[in-house]
């Protein structure tokens, strides 16, 4: 099974950022964290590495309901999206697929929400 939800977009990697923060609150997501691995791997390890960012992107309502159903979920949260250059003007976007990550945990309360929540992912990467 797939485990994230993905599209190569045309775009400057600032402007790809923008998109897909603007196209995560259309679907009543908000960004929590912005990991730069670029800068840390380059901080840490002294190595170059292509542009890519982990958002660690949160839908306050649907991760609420989570938390009701498995007190321990929030170790899977929030959703992360992540977005690396692939090429000149080239961005992969992807994001985690919450129904392939939650077949994990043994309890079926979370499937109808990991649903919602993939439907929601699907269409923040399908408006890009």
């Amino acid at each position: 099974m797939k485990y994230y939800i993905n599209k190569t977009i045309t775009a400057n990697f600032d402007q790809a950022i923008e998109l897909v923060t603007e196209a995560l609150k259309k679907e009543g997501f908000g960004v929590l964290s912005e990991i730069d691995i670029q800068h840390k791997l380059h901080e840490k390890l002294g190595v170059d590495f292509r542009k890519y960012k982990i958002l660690g992107a949160c839908n306050p309502d649907s991760a609420h309901k989570a938390l009701q159903q498995e007190d321990k979920i929030g170790t899977m949260l929030p959703c992360n999206v992540i977005l690396q250059e692939t090429g000149e003007n080239q961005v992969e976007v992807a994001a985690v697929d919450p129904a392939a990550s939650m077949m994990a945990v043994d309890n079926e309360k979370l499937a109808s929400i990991a649903g919602e929540i993939k439907a929601k992912l699907e269409r923040v990467i399908a408006s890009l």
